[in-house]
């Protein structure tokens, strides 16, 4: 699998938005900075990183919701930006779907759930018949496919809803998905079934998945492969073992000590942390020149001495 062509690579993808307040002069922010990761068929790239990283910007470009400033993005080996004609864009989209982090308002609250689903197998699996079809995909993301289809999503739980989601994805035969903190506004209860029904669909359909988050613990569940983001750059990537397990950047060291460990007592002041952290993304925040190989496949960034002038800006995940 590791020989395999990536189904999507991203080519020192940058972004900049230009900021227009109603007083004042307008000002430009780079949400990202000459971004470059691979993803492979059939695995899971976590993309993570805290608020204003760029990491949902990274996913809102990937399914044009936003335009390249600079840069590309290849699904499986061809730039997107020349897909010109209305069949290859459709053709796309269909294979490369989002879903979002509230799964409530990616649903029309005046629909039943069988008019989502139905909407897409018509569409894209014409050939099937509607109900097997329809039972077989809500089967597949465990929803009863006996009482689901006639409810309407506040009739659902979020979780249900967010399963929902993924199996419009499976109607109209997805074969990458963009899931953008597929479980941030779920129920703590029920954010590891999700995560475990995007690794059976990984395993089961061949999907390929970027999965953004915030929560550096969750890609060891998920991800095969996991890059850290900060400021709009990829400070680490590589194998999920190697970044997660034995990180060597010194951003990725601080999000893994943020995670909460049961077995240690909390004793004393935080301030000693505090200031480590502080030095950390001031000296992160500088420009990446260049990437060095740790060990194989697992790079760490190399960053210009004395460049510090993006460290105290802090921004909105663009």
């Amino acid at each position: 699998m590791l020989s395999d062509p990536p189904i999507l690579s991203l080519d020192r993808l940058t972004k900049t938005f230009t900021l227009r307040p109603i007083f004042g002069r307008a000002t430009q922010v780079e949400a990202l900075r000459a971004v470059s990761l691979d993803l492979l068929p059939g695995r899971a790239l976590a993309l993570v990183g805290e608020s204003g990283s760029g990491k949902s910007t990274v996913g809102r470009m990937i399914v044009g919701h936003h335009a390249p400033t600079s840069g590309r993005i290849l699904f499986e080996g061809r730039d997107i930006a020349e897909l010109t004609r209305r069949g290859d864009q459709m053709r796309y989209r269909q294979a490369v779907q989002m879903v979002f982090q509230d799964p409530f308002s990616a649903l029309n609250p005046a629909h039943t759930i069988r008019h989502h689903l139905q909407r897409a197998l018509s569409l894209h699996q014409p050939e099937a018949d509607p109900e097997t079809a329809l039972r077989e995909i809500l089967d597949d993301v465990d929803l009863d496919p006996v009482s689901t289809p006639s409810k309407f999503p506040h009739e659902l739980s979020g979780g249900q809803r967010q399963r929902v989601n993924f199996a419009r994805a499976l109607a109209v035969r997805a074969r990458l998905i963009v899931a953008d903190e597929p479980t941030s506004m779920l129920d703590v209860s029920i954010r590891k079934s999700i995560l475990a029904l995007m690794q059976r669909l990984k395993t089961e359909h061949g999907l390929s998945i970027l999965y953004i988050t915030h929560d550096i613990a969750t890609a060891e569940y998920l991800a095969e492969d996991t890059a850290v983001m900060f400021r709009g750059q990829v400070v680490e990537k590589g194998p999920t073992a190697q970044v997660v397990g034995a990180p060597q950047h010194g951003y990725t060291r601080l999000l893994r000590a943020a995670v909460p460990d049961p077995s240690i007592r909390l004793t004393g002041s935080d301030a000693g942390f505090a200031q480590d952290a502080r030095q950390v993304r001031a000296a992160s925040a500088a420009a990446v020149r260049g990437m060095t190989e740790v060990s194989t496949g697992h790079f760490i960034a190399d960053h210009a001495a004395g460049d510090h002038a993006t460290a105290e800006t802090e921004r909105a995940d663009a």
